[in-house]
């Protein structure tokens, strides 16, 4: 599929939209609807401004039903695990991406974003040492690994605790595995 400078496109993968701005050897240039201009390859992406293309393209569905389906997420099917003794007791999960934390992200920068995130993080911990859970997992994905490395200054911080990579089965790459010591005398 060939792009074209100005062609609407939705991101196939994820829940924004753009114009295309540049086309170069199946890579695409967009600006999002927030004003950001990424890279994408021109597989993760769909034109939405040629409804006639996108008829074919999806068979008789509607577009506004194929919106629906990319927004809505699918029901994942869960094999039981056996758990080890280090993961009896309450785990307390919590993710971290923007789009779990907040209503609406338009008009965040950056650093608001990763304030959110931050607070966010520190205040669950706040709480899982209060309430004595032994772990927590902090959801953080993959990205560029600034909010990973804000989190592990933030962990850094804390006595008591000790943090690494969750397991990578269940979370992937995106995700950091904290452990609370239980001090008898509190």
């Amino acid at each position: 599929m060939k792009f074209k400078p100005g062609d609407k496109v939705s991101v196939l993968d994820d829940s924004f939209n753009g114009t295309v701005r540049a086309y170069q050897k199946g890579k695409v240039s967009i600006e999002t609807t927030d004003g950001f201009e990424l890279l994408f390859d021109e597989a993760e992406l769909v034109i939405v401004n040629n409804s006639n293309e996108m008829r074919s393209f999806f068979a008789g569905k509607s577009v506004g039903a194929v919106l629906r389906e990319k927004e809505t997420p699918k029901k994942r099917s869960f094999v039981k695990e056996k758990k080890s003794k280090k993961d009896t007791g309450t785990i307390m999960e919590i993710d971290l991406h923007i789009e779990k934390l907040v209503p609406n992200k338009k008009g965040m920068n950056n650093y608001d974003i990763l304030t959110i995130q931050t607070d966010t993080a520190q205040r669950q911990l706040d709480f899982a040492i209060k309430n004595r859970i032994p772990k927590v997992v902090f959801i953080h994905g993959v990205g560029e690994g600034i909010l990973k490395s804000e989190l592990d200054f933030l962990l850094g911080r804390y006595d008591g605790i000790t943090f690494g990579d969750a397991d990578y089965q269940k979370y992937g790459l995106g995700a950091t595995e904290v452990y609370i010591k239980q001090n008898p005398n509190r």
